[in-house]
């Protein structure tokens, strides 16, 4: 008889600290998820930033039409990926695109005064601000969740609920230099 309660206390420990592991979890789970929704908000916000900062470009460089269809391009494919390999990649060559873009005030000192561009310049450093943190927070609560999933004894409970693991948002140091732009018929 004192046999079987032991066994029953063992496995009633065991449940209980598989429940406990699942729950921690779900929270770590939705932790990521809340990460990745703010990332994704400053990514949209930027994304409706884009098109005005192209249009006041556009009006005192207007020969540099490949640049503008570029990044329209480029936001376009950044707001269309899902995954976040997807985002990650499109955010990358987006990031670049709207480097050049800014590079190209550089060239036109009447756009480099223009209040609307200082402006929207401005408004974009910001957002450059909040995704950072954006991205700090998810890729923390990322890092939180894989151990958690890694680790044994959890891994166990991980496994056997379907729980995987999660990617990482970021970008690369070469990736996010500023570019060196030169332009045609400009001396560098």
């Amino acid at each position: 008889m004192r046999v079987e309660w032991i066994v029953v206390a063992v496995l009633a420990a065991a449940a209980l600290y598989a429940i406990v592991v699942f729950n921690r979890l779900i929270r770590l789970r939705n932790l990521v998820r809340e990460g990745w929704s703010g990332i994704d908000v400053q990514l949209k916000r930027r994304s409706d930033l884009i098109p005005n900062l192209v249009e006041t470009v556009r009006a005192y460089a207007s020969h540099e039409r490949t640049l503008f269809e570029e990044v329209v391009e480029k936001r376009n494919a950044a707001l269309h990926a899902m995954r976040v390999a997807d985002k990650d990649g499109a955010e990358r060559a987006l990031q670049g695109s709207l480097g050049r873009l800014l590079a190209l005030a550089e060239a036109y000192p009447d756009l480099k005064a223009n209040q609307n561009f200082l402006k929207l310049q401005d408004q974009l450093s910001e957002l450059e601000d909040h995704l950072q943190m954006a991205r700090r927070y998810y890729n923390g609560a990322v890092r939180d969740y894989n151990i958690d999933i890694q680790s044994f004894p959890d891994v166990l409970v991980a496994r056997f609920t379907g729980f995987r693991e999660e990617p990482f948002f970021q970008i690369d140091a070469a990736e996010a230099a500023r570019p060196d732009v030169r332009f045609e018929g400009r001396a560098p």
